[in-house]
Order: C-alpha cells, then structure tokens, then sequence
C-alpha cells in the first residue's frame, strides 16, 4: 500500500492511505511544496535529507522544481487554528 500499512479497520487511516497513493505520480512547484511544509528553509531540509524527492528537469536559472506531491503532503505543517 505505501510507506504506512493500514491494518486495523480505521476509515480515516484507510482514506489517507489512498490519498498519499493517489498524489505519488503527481508533483508540487517549489512555492506550493513550501507553503505546505512551513517555509523554504524546511522544504529544502526535507529534500537534503532525503524525506521529499525533488528534481529539476531544466538545468537553468528559472527553472522549475517538481516535488513530489505524496511526500509532500506526509511532511506537511499544522494547520490547525490555535484558540
């Protein structure tokens, strides 16, 4: 199924499984990867270290990043409102 096996009956595991199975073959840009993680600085921790997988096709200055959207989206901030 993915990086997280989801054995017990829990819908909304099972649901977000689907979702990281479905975003796998699709790409976030280098702003959007950012905005989800928390930052720029973060975004490029995570590619460093290896937790995100990040390329870029075109080898020149304004070039586009494509980062993948599943791990992405496994690394992503709270965005929960605090009270």
């Amino acid at each position: 199924m993915g990086k997280f096996q989801t054995t017990a009956v829990n819908p909304e595991a099972i649901q977000l499984e689907n979702i990281f199975a479905v975003m796998a073959g699709e790409t976030f840009s280098k702003d959007l990867s950012a905005k989800i993680v928390g930052g720029v600085k973060k975004l490029e921790d995570l590619i460093a270290s290896g937790a995100i997988e990040a390329d870029k096709p075109n080898n020149v200055q304004n070039g586009k990043w494509h980062c993948n959207a599943a791990q992405v989206l496994r690394n992503c901030r709270n965005m929960r409102k605090r009270k």
